[in-house]
């Protein structure tokens, strides 16, 4: 273990201990986010089926360039910043990895999908699974190891109940 890691480990560990109104203000934003995610989640199922009973199958596409270009820059720019934080050691690199392992998954959904019917799904397919889909799942599983190493409070500690 390198010196790096080793103050990276007492920082953690000599954390102070969160005050209640701290505390209190945590658990409110949380509660929050949960409503918010959960009205949306719901929101989202008859919008979804609205979208999949009205949108036709077929449309034609202008600035289809700008907007695969476009969503290649910023795939490129959340791998880049994943990238950098992961040299730098920085926390944020959990918000960069994640974000990259997302966009790579909507790369993949987007090229299959797209090809169906047409001779480039092979290929397309070929990419998602040799190479998109196993950077974002390898990525999800570091951002999952990174987290099992922190130092969270206990479910006790975090809703104000006493073990």
């Amino acid at each position: 273990m390198n010196d790096a890691s080793k103050a990276d480990i007492r920082q953690v560990t000599e954390a102070p201990t969160p005050t209640p109104d701290t505390l209190e203000r945590v658990r409110r934003h949380r509660r929050h986010t949960l409503e918010l995610l959960t009205v949306c989640a719901v929101g989202l199922v008859p919008w979804t089926v609205l979208l999949a009973v009205t949108l036709p199958s077929a449309y034609e596409v202008h600035q289809w360039r700008t907007t695969w270009v476009g969503f290649d820059v910023l795939l490129v720019l959340a791998m880049a910043a994943t990238a950098l934080l992961g040299w730098r050691r920085h926390r944020a690199v959990i918000v960069a990895a994640v974000s990259s392992a997302a966009l790579l998954i909507c790369d993949a959904w987007f090229d299959v999908s797209l090809a169906i019917g047409t001779a480039d799904v092979w290929s397309a397919a070929a990419l998602a699974v040799f190479a998109e889909l196993p950077l974002a799942f390898y990525l999800i599983h570091r951002v999952l190891g990174m987290i099992s190493l922190a130092q969270w409070p206990s479910a006790a500690t975090a809703t104000g109940v006493d073990e």
